[in-house]
């Protein structure tokens, strides 16, 4: 059986910018008070619920990171390189090692931030189960060496590893943080502008500010977080007064939010419709083939998002800057056959609420083709397991394709080979098994988005995927909100300068 790590494999040191227009980051680059007066308290709404303890190894590390509670040795910037957090410099000694040196950091728990320290926490990262997406296919060691310097020795030459190390998967916690050997205890034990410290299970935690930060005091004196799956009770609790920020407010509610209230960020997050290619009637190429040929993308920009988002173009969209100039044609497709009334068990998640009505269009379009779909709708932490074991025929996923690292062959290496730890079409080809091999091995920026996107080619070429839409992100913000972080990858969402 192939793993179920969730393997994202990551970008050239310096890479050419990626998006459109440009954010602040987490850590020093807010505007903080650097020792002010005490803010209010900032309400903020997230989509979704701790999936995993808040395992900073998982999908709940970008929760910690958009609190503003984790991070790492690097962050990523507006231009998708790496930038200084808690490493102020780095340098590389050879092909295989890497010698970072640390800024003066306290943990939230008021142990210095020590060479040792890091080297302890980047050592237990590279020790769990299932490994952090960043480490995959990746084998590093790290060493403290004199009083400011992390020295990383890894397997293979990575030229990539300061971008890889901006993962939040891959955040700095203190020694008090691995107590427990059965799970790793982010609350109070990590770096960030604000600590955890009460969480209620999936439905609201509570961080205070944390004065000793080393990027300046934060303005806000703690979060108020609530977790709320549905779309429309986070619109509605932001037009009552009971919310400051809300992430991802559904289209169908954007109307319904004062204009001054509502923000709109184009993201690097593509809706797909993705086909088990490995099981079930998928597992057939020219049903695929002919899946992908029933599906008419045009309807769901204006239809299903209103107009706030593009239509599909491919693995990448528009906001990836440089990837339409290079775009190639599918590579190997095979002739669709006819469904002949074969079954299809199709899934997707309700915490996007655009999502299950992408399903209900994506479903209505393979009906008339010829297949009979049966529609799942689940809360996304009670389905992500079961699409990852490849329990279903199709899944309406959105992804953000530049997540992790801002590294475009990184959703590649994860979600479409054969060792992908996020592979939901669990597609295995030889094929693209190489060509996404020869992308991640490329340090060269240019050269290196030339063969991602001879590997999208090879990708869309097994009609495992079907790019569907290409989305722009929703945040309601109070009129007496300031500071927000809108970000493309969707990594940070409050930051040292976000206030009311």
């Amino acid at each position: 059986m192939r793993s179920h790590r969730r393997s994202r494999l990551l970008a050239p040191l310096m890479l050419a910018p990626l998006i459109a227009g440009c954010f602040a980051s987490g850590g020093g680059d807010d505007s903080g008070d650097g020792g002010g007066g005490d803010g209010a308290r900032l309400r903020v709404a997230l989509a979704f619920p701790p999936a995993e303890n808040l395992s900073p190894y998982g999908a709940d590390a970008t929760l910690l990171s958009r609190l503003g509670v984790t991070e790492g040795l690097t962050a990523l910037d507006a231009n998708g390189s790496a930038a200084p957090a808690l490493a102020e410099s780095w340098r590389r000694d050879g092909d295989k090692v890497w010698e970072f040196t640390l800024r003066d950091a306290t943990f939230q728990d008021g142990g210095d931030v020590t060479p040792a320290a890091v080297a302890d926490s980047l050592t237990r990262a590279t020790d769990a189960k299932p490994a952090p997406a960043a480490l995959a296919g990746v084998t590093l060691s790290a060493k403290a060496q004199g009083e400011r310097v992390v020295r990383i020795t890894t397997a293979e030459p990575d030229p990539v590893l300061p971008l890889r190390l901006s993962s939040p998967s891959l955040a700095v916690l203190s020694g008090k943080a691995y107590a427990d050997e059965n799970r790793v205890d982010p609350v109070g034990h990590a770096t960030g502008p604000f600590e955890l410290t009460e969480v209620n299970g999936a439905t609201s935690a509570t961080l205070d500010r944390f004065d000793d930060y080393w990027g300046g005091r934060a303005q806000a004196s703690g979060i108020d977080a609530r977790f709320i799956a549905d779309g429309t009770a986070r619109a509605n609790a932001l037009r009552t007064g009971e919310l400051d920020i809300a992430e991802a407010v559904p289209v169908a509610q954007a109307a319904t939010l004062d204009e001054k209230t509502r923000r709109d960020t184009a993201t690097t997050r593509t809706t797909s419709l993705l086909l088990n290619a490995s099981s079930g009637t998928f597992e057939d190429a020219g049903l695929r083939a002919a899946a992908r040929g029933a599906i008419d993308t045009s309807v769901f920009a204006e239809d299903v998002y209103e107009g706030y988002a593009d239509p599909s173009a491919g693995i990448y969209g528009p906001a990836v800057t440089w990837a339409e100039g290079k775009r190639t044609a599918p590579v190997g497709r095979a002739e669709a056959e006819k469904p002949g009334g074969a079954t299809v068990n199709l899934a997707t998640y309700d915490n996007r609420p655009e999502l299950p009505e992408v399903a209900q269009v994506v479903k209505q379009q393979l009906e008339k083709a010829g297949f009979k779909v049966k529609l799942t709708v689940r809360e996304y932490s009670r389905l992500e397991q079961d699409a990852l074991d490849g329990k279903f025929d199709a899944f309406v996923l959105a992804r953000n394709t530049l997540l992790d690292t801002g590294d475009p062959v990184a959703v590649l290496a994860g979600d479409y080979t054969c060792d992908g730890g996020f592979n939901i079409a669990q597609l295995c080809d030889r094929d693209v098994d190489r060509a996404v091999a020869e992308a991640v091995g490329i340090a060269d920026t240019a050269k290196r988005q030339d063969a991602a996107m001879a590997a999208e080619a090879r990708i869309l070429g097994t009609d495992a995927v079907v790019p569907l839409v290409h989305q722009r992100i929703i945040t309601g913000v109070a009129d007496s909100v300031q500071g927000v972080i809108l970000d493309p990858y969707e990594r940070t969402l409050v930051g040292t300068g976000t206030r009311r």
